[in-house]
């Protein structure tokens, strides 16, 4: 930020223009009277307000949101006739920095309350900004940063493939941390990256590759952990539901041991879908002859099961459509209202979706 060795009637009249108040309020903010604010914009240059004035005014400016700064600055270079460019750095100042942080801290609570709007409206706001060329070593890895946690607000929201999707977002940061030499970030947008394959349909290529992961030196326990635990989803998503159980039964081990309770909890609830597949998969091996109203209920029961993980529910939603539109071939009125309930019930439920 450009500091303000002494105020005159200039500065103190661009900090009034860039904070967009008028000669009233800015009086009040400041806690002067407006014939004191009138008279310095009247002096201008030729008027320096009281030191003690002049502290209130470096407190307001500090004070200010990032739009007034920038603002201000512009004003002040207009009003002494200095080219704007020769005060405004191509660059993020230092207050910018710290917003740009702060912000990225908000975007990432925001995600864990499923508020993706807000969250990606702080971190896209910043990453437009500047381009790479006008950023140093501090601004590239908050780049960085923020295109990695864009990237997973669009996994979330299911848009995984194309320009403005997880995927590119992921890419984009993983040039950006190769450039800064940053091994732990390169790999845990490698992970980020096979979760993107398995969400896309691509099993045999996400398995292989998180089975590289978890034995990764490069990222930490937990993350190796993940990796484990996503080699269990891929195969649980091709039918191996028996490997599928035992590795992610040795993924709860290790989130049980490092104290990390999230993961702990979706590895169980991974572990949970498991389970109930390959009960559903003995149940319908050991049917009798055809039994549509078997179909029915198993598949209803493991679709209901897929909607409680957010990367399963498109599959539990096909699941529920294609048992709604069994039951209403047999007439199974009752079979179809249970349905129609349950995906009321996800509807409801956005955290899940």
């Amino acid at each position: 930020m450009t500091a303000v060795i002494v105020w005159t009637g200039l500065e103190a009249k661009a900090l009034r223009v860039a904070c967009r108040k008028s000669v009233r309020d800015f009086a009040a903010l400041l806690g002067m009277s407006v014939r004191a604010v009138t008279n310095w914009e009247r002096l201008g240059a030729g008027t320096r307000p009281r030191p003690d004035t002049q502290a209130i005014f470096d407190t307001v400016l500090r004070q200010c949101d990032p739009g007034a700064r920038i603002r201000f600055e512009a004003l002040v270079a207009q009003q002494t006739g200095a080219p704007v460019h020769a005060q405004l750095q191509a660059g993020p100042r230092a207050w910018e920095y710290e917003s740009w942080t702060e912000d990225i801290e908000r975007a990432v609570l925001a995600a864990s309350r499923q508020d993706f709007v807000f969250a990606g409206s702080l971190l896209e706001r910043w990453r437009s900004r500047w381009t790479v060329r006008e950023l140093d070593e501090r601004g590239l890895y908050l780049l960085a940063r923020s295109s990695s946690l864009v990237g997973d607000l669009r996994r979330d929201q299911g848009v995984l493939l194309g320009p403005l999707s997880a995927s590119a977002s992921y890419a984009q940061a993983h040039t950006l941390f190769t450039r800064l030499d940053i091994p732990r970030r390169i790999a845990q947008l490698d992970l980020s990256l096979a979760v993107v394959t398995e969400m896309s349909g691509r099993l045999d290529a996400a398995a292989s590759r998180y089975s590289e992961l978890a034995g990764d030196a490069r990222i930490s326990p937990r993350d190796r952990a993940r990796a484990a635990l996503w080699v269990g989803t891929a195969l649980d998503k091709q039918g191996r539901h028996g490997q599928a159980i035992g590795i992610t039964q040795a993924a709860i081990g290790v989130f049980e041991d490092l104290g990390e309770v999230e993961d702990w909890a979706t590895a169980h609830q991974k572990l949970a879908l498991a389970q109930a597949a390959r009960q559903i998969e003995v149940a319908r091996s050991n049917a009798t002859g055809p039994a549509p109203m078997q179909d029915v209920r198993l598949t209803t029961a493991h679709g209901h099961i897929l909607l409680s993980d957010r990367a399963s529910a498109a599959e539990g939603l096909a699941l529920l459509d294609r048992a709604e539109a069994m039951a209403a071939t047999y007439g199974m009125t009752h079979q179809q209202r249970s349905i129609q309930g349950i995906r009321a019930g996800f509807q409801r439920a956005p955290c899940l979706q």
